[in-house]
């Protein structure tokens, strides 16, 4: 038997708060603590944060407790919300997650399947080192 990837799972806010809705409670504690065992990957992003600032602390708590072992998503939201918005490139400083030759072919695979064209991604220097040379 190989080793079994854990899943990548993105998780909104109402997953959090399920946590402690009377409700929702005992699965959303099961999921959080699947994940806290590392049978997940959570995967989560700017906009869940903020979500979760503006409400209960006891969300807010839990929620960065998990932050430390959870992979933010704003670096494929940046390239997602690029792609729908029709940019034909993506220019960044990222070179950890965005400008990052592994990456980019995943991007580009993710925009294929949903039938959106290649973005290409280059460095702020990319883009005005020929500038000044005729096209």
């Amino acid at each position: 038997m190989g080793m079994q990837r854990s899943i990548s799972v993105y998780t909104d806010t109402s997953v959090f708060g399920g946590v402690f809705d009377d409700e929702f409670k005992d699965p959303s504690k099961t999921f959080i603590e699947a994940i806290k065992a590392g049978r997940f990957i959570l995967v989560t992003s700017e906009l869940v944060r903020q979500e979760i600032a503006a409400g209960p602390k006891v969300v807010g708590q839990l929620f960065e407790e998990l932050l430390s072992i959870a992979d933010i998503a704003t670096d494929a939201l940046h390239v997602a919300l690029a792609t729908i918005s029709g940019a034909y490139m993506i220019v960044s400083w990222n070179f950890r997650h965005i400008v990052n030759y592994q990456k980019i072919p995943k991007y580009n695979t993710v925009n294929k399947l949903h039938g959106y064209s290649d973005i290409a991604i280059y460095s702020p220097l990319e883009v005005i080192e020929h500038e000044d040379e005729d096209l």
